[in-house]
């Protein structure tokens, strides 16, 4: 994730002044960092990851960084396992950093989990100018475009393209 990508994502977090933020793609922890500078002091950042050994990496990353333990819960297993157990419309932000085939699908769970007035926020949509491209595209490719234009049309979304880092696409849930 770029500076600017983390600046917006931590902007995003306060401005819908999260408590309970959803994170698909735990990686490192740097996205979830900003995450957390963003939310209020009191909110949880739950994250999912499919590599356990990330999450570890990410929950001591998230230590150095000052927050106390108490402040995420690191689910492993697929997203899409694991998405489902959460509450319904318990959750202020989901932010989609998983994998690009499974982006429509992320969209369907985060809808169920947002509270109204809540955000979505995928990252990585410009898939290094791809998406633009007129040329054939691979599969993940065509996989954005289809959720660009998901979320485009959705009667249920307010949606932005922020033109950060590769790409962070955002919608309300209205």
């Amino acid at each position: 994730m770029s500076p600017g990508a983390g600046a917006a994502l931590r902007l995003l977090a306060a401005t819908v002044d999260a408590k309970a933020v959803a994170e698909i793609g735990t990686g490192t922890g740097v996205s979830g960092i900003h995450l957390l500078h963003g939310m209020r002091p009191d909110g949880v950042l739950t994250t999912v990851d499919p590599e356990p050994e990330r999450q570890q990496f990410a929950r001591q990353a998230f230590r150095a960084a000052g927050f106390a333990s108490n402040r995420a819960r690191f689910i492993p297993g697929r997203a899409l396992d694991v998405l489902p157990r959460l509450a319904d419309a318990g959750y202020d932000l989901v932010f989609c950093d998983g994998d690009r085939m499974e982006c429509l699908d992320y969209l369907a769970e985060s809808l169920r989990l947002l509270r109204p007035g809540g955000l979505v926020v995928f990252e990585g949509v410009f898939a290094d100018g791809r998406t633009i491209d007129s040329g054939p595209q691979p599969a993940e490719v065509v996989r954005l475009r289809e959720l660009l234009r998901a979320v485009r049309e959705s009667q249920d979304l307010v949606p932005s393209l922020l033109p950060v880092g590769d790409g962070l696409l955002c919608a309300v849930k209205r």
